[in-house]
């Protein structure tokens, strides 16, 4: 019996060790969340925290808010503070990418490194539902015979939507220096002016549309997804429109600059436990947030074409030099 006894608690032991070896390194976690309490970052960062805490991935995850300059501010604390550091990350996102170029930021994201996209929103073109644009291909229209007279509603300028319109624009051989585009702070007073008339098209995030698009207030025109989303299937894409573009506002993870090839293997798997995970995929049904994870050489791919996208686009509409 003694010996039965000895062989279990060995046998527990064994079983034991391959788990205690893979997180040892990340019973403490910290990521830094570069945006004020609330936001999208911020969300993020917690529903990072929460999955990997109740899957008990993680032992202990602290959330650090770091807000300012688009993401900025966060990212260089992080960046000056935190090189080699395996149990610091940080949460960014496509945002970021324009706010490094047009507030010329020391620091940027080929400093970081990158684990994981992990959810992504895609943007939406809308009109008021009395609108004389029907399709897309009214607004292409439009555009081409005087852009100055096809006011955008959107976001602050040099975001995704200001992004998106611009890159809308410079596909259909529109010059995207004319896009006549309309800052708002925030998403409530760009609605309002779309609702209200008082601009020709609105773009922002699907979801900021859905509610009025379904109470007949508004008409969606577009989608900038590859294919239309099962949320929204009588939308087409701007590619059905002969559009030839596809973006998202997609939100990441990334590690601390100057970790091992080890380190970063053991937080990509994690990560990666993490988006497979029934407590993720309930967080991002309760979210309303898609799933877009995207992770490895892939990810660095797709960051490193974006972020020369941008760098262009943002030269086509003035906003960088």
């Amino acid at each position: 019996m003694k010996h039965l006894v000895s062989g279990a608690l060995l046998a527990a032991a064994i079983a034991a060790a391959p788990l205690g070896a893979a997180y040892a390194e990340i019973n403490e976690l910290k990521i830094i969340a570069p945006a004020a309490p609330g936001g999208g970052w911020d969300q993020t960062a917690r529903s990072i925290q929460h999955v990997l805490q109740s899957d008990k991935l993680v032992g202990n995850v602290q959330v650090l808010n770091v807000p300012g300059a688009g993401g900025t501010i966060g990212l260089a604390q992080f960046v000056n503070s935190s090189k080699g550091d395996p149990n610091v990350m940080i949460v960014g996102g496509y945002v970021m990418v324009g706010a490094i170029i047009t507030n010329k930021s020391p620091v940027n994201l080929s400093m970081v490194t990158p684990i994981a996209r992990l959810t992504g929103e895609y943007e939406a073109i809308a009109v008021p539902a009395a609108s004389p644009l029907k399709s897309l291909a009214d607004l292409v229209a439009a555009l081409k015979a005087d852009p100055q007279k096809v006011s955008w509603a959107g976001g602050s300028a040099g975001g995704t939507d200001h992004i998106t319109a611009g890159l809308f624009t410079k596909a259909i051989g529109v010059d995207p220096r004319k896009v006549n585009y309309i800052a708002f702070s925030g998403g409530g007073e760009s609605l309002a002016s779309l609702l209200g008339g008082k601009v020709t098209v609105g773009i922002s995030s699907l979801s900021e549309y859905d509610a009025q698009a379904k109470a007949g207030k508004l008409r969606i025109l577009g989608v900038s997804s590859a294919a239309r989303l099962p949320e929204a299937p009588d939308v087409p894409t701007f590619k059905e429109a002969g559009v030839d573009v596809e973006i998202q506002n997609w939100r990441m993870i990334a590690a601390a600059p100057g970790i091992t090839p080890a380190q970063k293997q053991e937080l990509s798997q994690t990560i990666e436990k993490m988006v497979k995970s029934k407590a993720w995929t309930e967080m991002l049904a309760q979210k309303g947030w898609a799933n877009t994870y995207l992770s490895g050489e892939a990810f660095d791919a797709q960051l490193a074409k974006d972020i020369a996208a941008t760098q262009t686009i943002l030269k086509d509409i003035g906003l960088a030099q």
